[in-house]
C-alpha cells in the first residue's frame, strides 16, 4: 500500500474534484481511495506513507505519439521529408537489438523523470522495446513502422509476430498496436490488410495522417483522395485508432474522425519545428473528437517534457487565431492525461477508486508556482499549463510501483543510461555514414 497525504489532489474525474490537503491511497496496481483530509481506513505497518505537503498529486501524463529516438539536435533546420530520408529512415534501418534496447530505455527513463507514465511508441525492434519498457517499468503501447516492402521498414508480419511475443507482457503494462508509418509509403491494399489484422488481433492502430501539405498532395496525386479519406476507405479509422498529427485536415476529414470516434494526437512542437503548420485542434475539440498530446520524437521536438508541450499546445492556437480563450489550462491538462488514457483504452488519466495506479507527485513550492492563492483550483491549473516544466516532478508511480522518487530514478543509474545512449548514437551514425 502507498498512502499519499496532505496533498493538493487534482483528480481530473468527471466532477473535476480538487482536494486541498487531501489523500490518495494505492493498493497493488489500483487506486483504493481519494478524498479530503487524512485517510481514515486501516494502514498496515508495511505501507509506504508519503507526506506530500506542498505538493500536487495528479494522474500521470500520457505521451500519445512517441518515437524512441536519440538523434536530438542533428537535423534542426530541415523539412519533414528531408529529415526522414537523410536521417530517420537510415537510422531505424541500421538498428540492432542492443541499440534499440538502449535507446528505448534511455527515452523511457527521460519520460518517467518528466512525469510521463504511458508512451504510445512507434519504432522498430519491438521485442527489444518491450524489454526496455519492462525494465523501465513504464506503461507502453508499441507499434511497428509498417510500410510497403520496397521501403525496407517493417511488414505486417512483423506486427503480427510482435503482438504474439510482446502483447500483455510486463504484467500487462505492454501492449502492441498495428502501426502504419505514413500513407505515401503504403497502398490502399496494405491499409486494408492492416485494418483487418488489427480486427483479427482485437488491438488498436497507430498511424501518421495529414502531417504535412507535401504528404496530402502526394497521396492525392497517387491515390486520388486525401490521406484521412484513404484511411477511412480502408477501414483503418475507429475508436481503437490513434491518428498522429492531423495538421491538414479538411472539414470533411474532421467529420470522418468524428464519425469513426478516432482519437487524434496533437503534437504542436514537432509540427512547428518541422514547418508543417498548426493543427486545427480547436475545431477537432469542437467536433467532439478525443484529442491528446504527444512529443513525437526527440529529433522533431528536442524534448520529452510534456509540460512544455502543453503550454505550446495552447498558446500557439491563441497566437494563430488571435483568440485568448482557446484551449484553457484545465482542458490542456486533461488532454495530456485523461484524453490520452481514453485514446489507448486505458483505465488511467484520473484519480478515482478502481482506476490504474499511474500517479505523479509534483513540487508546487517553486518559483513557477509563485504566487499561488490558497485553495484556488484555477491558479493551480494555470501554473501547471503555462508555467511548469518537468523539473517539478518529484515522484512517478506506474502500476502502483514507485519508479522516480525525489526527482531521481529508483531502479536505474541515469548517467549509465545516458552513457549507453551516447555510445549507441556514435555506433548508429557510423553505420549510416553520417560520421
Amino acid at each position: 500500500m502507498i498512502v499519499i497525504e496532505n496533498a493538493t489532489v487534482l483528480t481530473l474525474n468527471d466532477a473535476d474534484d480538487v482536494h486541498f490537503g487531501g489523500h490518495v491511497v494505492l493498493m497493488d496496481n489500483r487506486i483504493l481511495a481519494v478524498g479530503d483530509g487524512p485517510f481514515t481506513g486501516p494502514i498496515p505497518a508495511s505501507a509506504d506513507r508519503i507526506d506530500a505537503a506542498g505538493m500536487i498529486v495528479m494522474p500521470g501524463l500520457v505521451d500519445l505519439h512517441y518515437h524512441t529516438a536519440v538523434g536530438k539536435g542533428l537535423y534542426d533546420h530541415v523539412a519533414l521529408r528531408e529529415s526522414l530520408e537523410r536521417f530517420w529512415y537510415p537510422s531505424i534501418r541500421a538498428l540492432d537489438a542492443d541499440l534499440a534496447y538502449d535507446f528505448a530505455l534511455h527515452g523511457y527513463a527521460d519520460s518517467l523523470l518528466a512525469g510521463v507514465t504511458t508512451v504510445n511508441d512507434m519504432y522498430r525492434c519491438l521485442p527489444d522495446l518491450a524489454r526496455a519498457a519492462d525494465a523501465a517499468g513504464i506503461r507502453a503501447v508499441l507499434s511497428n513502422d509498417v510500410a510497403l516492402e520496397e521501403h525496407r521498414l517493417d511488414q505486417l508480419s512483423d506486427a503480427k509476430e510482435a503482438f504474439g511475443a510482446c502483447h500483455g507482457t510486463g504484467d500487462g503494462r505492454i501492449e502492441v498496436f498495428v502501426g502504419i508509418e505514413w500513407l505515401p509509403l503504403t497502398s490502399p491494399e496494405l491499409l486494408q490488410e492492416a485494418a483487418e489484422l488489427a480486427r483479427t488481433l482485437d488491438t488498436g492502430v497507430h498511424v501518421h495522417l495529414n502531417e504535412s501539405l507535401d504528404e496530402v498532395e502526394t497521396v492525392r496525386r497517387r491515390f486520388g483522395v486525401r490521406p484521412t479519406e484513404m484511411a477511412f476507405d480502408a477501414g483503418l479509422l475507429g475508436p481503437k485508432t490513434v491518428a498522429a498529427h492531423c495538421v491538414w485536415l479538411s472539414d470533411h476529414e474532421i467529420d470522418l474522425m468524428r464519425q469513426t470516434a478516432t482519437s487524434i494526437s496533437y503534437n504542436p512542437i514537432s509540427n512547428a519545428k518541422l514547418g508543417n503548420g498548426i493543427a486545427r485542434a480547436p475545431d477537432m475539440i469542437a467536433a467532439g473528437i478525443n484529442v491528446g498530446i504527444g512529443h513525437d520524437a526527440a529529433e522533431s521536438s528536442n524534448t520529452h517534457d510534456l509540460f512544455e508541450i502543453m503550454k505550446f499546445a495552447s498558446l500557439v492556437q491563441r497566437a494563430d487565431r488571435q483568440d485568448s480563450m482557446l484551449i484553457p489550462a484545465d482542458q490542456v491538462v486533461r488532454m495530456a492525461t485523461r484524453n490520452g488514457g481514453r485514446a489507448l483504452g486505458h483505465e488511467s488519466g484520473q484519480l478515482s477508486p478502481g482506476r490504474l495506479a499511474d500517479v505523479i507527485i509534483l513540487h508546487k513550492e517553486r518559483a513557477m508556482f509563485t504566487p499561488l492563492l490558497p485553495g484556488d483550483r484555477r491558479h493551480v491549473y494555470s501554473h501547471l499549463a503555462y508555467a511548469a516544466n518537468s523539473s517539478i516532478v518529484d515522484t512517478t508511480i506506474v502500476d502502483g510501483r514507485i519508479l522516480v522518487r525525489g526527482g531521481s530514478l529508483v531502479e536505474h543509474d541515469y548517467q549509465e543510461l545516458r552513457r549507453r545512449a551516447n555510445e549507441g548514437l556514435k555506433i548508429l551514425m557510423k553505420r549510416i555514414d553520417l560520421c
